[in-house]
């Protein structure tokens, strides 16, 4: 909003050039979200607080540590919605659709995860998993169609492979179901990786800063050609809801790190795995974000085999799943848990970074 309103009067006034700048307009969008977060948190949560009385249930066989964490309220990812929200709308350019793409996938994904959240509030199960795969399969579609039904869209169905220069896969008419797989899957990701104070969110600001670079690199012509990366025209202003959503992130952090005042929900966790799933497809980093989101990856892959094992043999692999309960019943301190993981989180996307000049 600000960027239409002012750019135009860098014509007589050389200080409002300064907004033309993508790295100027990143860096204020993540201190916006920051002040919003921060500034919108209190009042939320005391609302949510006074509303949901017995706050989020608490799984039965959830570890004995846990149950100190009843009455928390959760649905807080409200407060990181509305920050990357109102923030992308202040500083992004409106007129690029994939911020709005961005910005779509979030709320999307962010409303689903409010209906799951009341459901539990009211049944304490929550959707089912067919209507809410179901709900994740048309919203993802939805917004698939209005990026692939656009000019200059040929590149959409490439896959640029890492590590190898001008290694590429045009997938054709599989890359729909092949965004949709990597969209739905980061957002569930991340939901199921949402079971500690601060472990969901933080690894979500060290994707969202990957991804900013990313975006960054891949819309501007002269790094793109020198890195080898495939240039996608305008993806340079997601740069803007990457900071948003990095501001947002940890505004929130300052209420949701050990012990919580209030957990995001659904609300928070599928709408950050769908966002980020979103950043992955628009930039063309689809096969990085197994890497940057390599935690979420961990996280759901360690669900996934715990059903599996236990179906086909009867046994368990990890005392529980997701991962970090088997760390808890293993001994360890939320706390520990909680940092070592995103210690691990920030190597990993160092790493998958790395990828872009190793070429």
């Amino acid at each position: 909003m600000l960027y239409h309103f002012l750019v135009p009067l860098a014509k007589d006034h050389i200080l409002f050039n300064v907004f033309r700048y993508l790295t100027f307009r990143s860096f204020m969008a993540l201190i916006s979200g920051l002040v919003i977060s921060l500034l919108i948190g209190p009042p939320l949560i005391q609302k949510l607080r006074e509303l949901q009385h017995g706050g989020e249930t608490i799984r039965e066989d959830t570890p004995e540590r846990h149950r100190m964490k009843k009455g928390t309220p959760t649905m807080g990812g409200i407060v990181i919605i509305a920050a990357i929200l109102s923030t992308t709308l202040l500083w992004a350019n409106l007129g690029n659709r994939y911020v709005w793409v961005a910005m779509l996938a979030t709320l999307g994904f962010g409303l689903l995860g409010v209906w799951d959240d009341l459901t539990k509030l009211r049944t304490r199960k929550g959707l089912s998993m067919r209507l809410k795969f179901g709900m994740q399969v048309v919203l993802t579609g939805a917004l698939l169609q209005i990026v692939f039904w656009q000019p200059a869209s040929a590149w959409l169905p490439v896959l640029a492979i890492p590590f190898f220069k001008g290694w590429l896969i045009n997938l054709g008419w599989l890359w729909i179901p092949f965004a949709m797989l990597v969209v739905i899957g980061a957002s569930n990701a991340v939901n199921l990786t949402d079971g500690l104070d601060g472990l969901a969110v933080g690894p979500v600001i060290m994707a969202g800063g990957a991804f900013g670079v990313i975006a960054y690199l891949t819309g501007n012509f002269r790094a793109a050609d020198y890195l080898k990366i495939l240039n996608v025209k305008g993806a340079g202003e997601l740069t803007v809801f990457c900071g948003a959503l990095i501001g947002a992130a940890i505004g929130f952090l300052w209420f949701n790190c050990h012990p919580a005042e209030v957990f995001m929900g659904d609300a928070g966790s599928l709408a950050l795995g769908g966002a980020i799933g979103t950043l992955a497809v628009l930039t063309k980093a689809e096969l990085l974000l197994p890497l940057i989101g390599g935690l979420y990856v961990v996280e759901a892959g360690s669900v996934i085999v715990q059903v599996a094992s236990f179906k086909l043999t009867g046994r368990r692999v990890f005392r529980m799943a997701p991962l970090h309960h088997h760390y808890e019943l293993s001994g360890w301190a939320e706390p520990k848990i909680v940092v070592r993981f995103w210690i691990v989180s920030f190597a990993l996307a160092l790493l998958a970074l790395t990828t872009l000049k190793l070429r």
